[in-house]
């Protein structure tokens, strides 16, 4: 899921922006099934696709869905194209309106790449070793669907960084990055504590993975 927040003096705050949308009433379980299967169907079509598009989808590439629920009690749906043999995991990450944003871990040359919905931009950053460990509960399953228990999964908060002026040149990346940001600039990010009190969160992105952990992702820009 992809969300816009602002960043008050205590707490982060969900804005406006938000795209989301209307609750499922609790009296319609089978219309929250049907809506859910849905939505998974259609992010599984537009994974494929995005795909296809990029160059990015192997023969040999496996597709993994996984299902929660966030704090609201909304599900949160999340295809991720898994390919064993470069070591690239790509997550497509569906917002309630069904606009995807996607994420690319790729763990031979230790990046991570994320492309967000509606903007032209990707956001670079190194891997660690927490990151190794959530790519690899991806490649090391043989499952093609989760659903993770809302109550049971660990949810965690990263933020990151984005300086204007550290733009990338995108032909000395490599191959998978290159082919997913073709289009557009890439700059580098750097992991921080937060924004503080005076700057703006831009958006998030939430990543589930099957080890019962999704991390909210958070965007802001740096001073010059």
């Amino acid at each position: 899921m992809v969300r816009c927040w602002k960043h008050s003096e205590n707490r982060l705050e969900e804005a406006q922006c938000t795209d989301g949308g209307p609750a499922v009433s609790p009296y319609f379980p089978h219309k929250a099934f049907w809506v859910s299967l849905s939505a998974s169907l259609l992010l599984v079509i537009i994974a494929l696709s995005l795909m296809g598009h990029l160059g990015l989808l192997q023969p040999h590439s496996q597709i993994v869905r996984i299902t929660v629920p966030d704090q609201t009690g909304a599900l949160i749906n999340q295809s991720a194209v898994v390919d064993q043999q470069n070591d690239l995991v790509t997550f497509f990450v569906s917002s309630p309106s069904n606009q995807t944003s996607t994420v690319l871990f790729d763990i031979k040359h230790g990046l991570i790449c994320y492309k967000p919905v509606d903007q032209e931009s990707c956001f670079l950053r190194e891997m660690e070793e927490s990151d190794y460990e959530n790519a690899h509960s991806l490649l090391q399953e043989s499952t093609h669907q989760f659903q993770l228990p809302g109550n049971e999964t660990q949810r965690q908060t990263e933020f990151l960084g984005v300086l204007e002026a550290s733009q990338v040149d995108v032909s000395t990346l490599e191959e998978p990055v290159q082919a997913l940001c073709q289009d557009g600039s890439v700059h580098w990010t750097r992991r921080t504590e937060g924004p503080g009190k005076q700057r703006l969160v831009y958006f998030c992105i939430d990543i589930c993975f099957p080890s019962n952990i999704c991390v909210s992702v958070c965007f802001y820009y740096l001073p010059e």
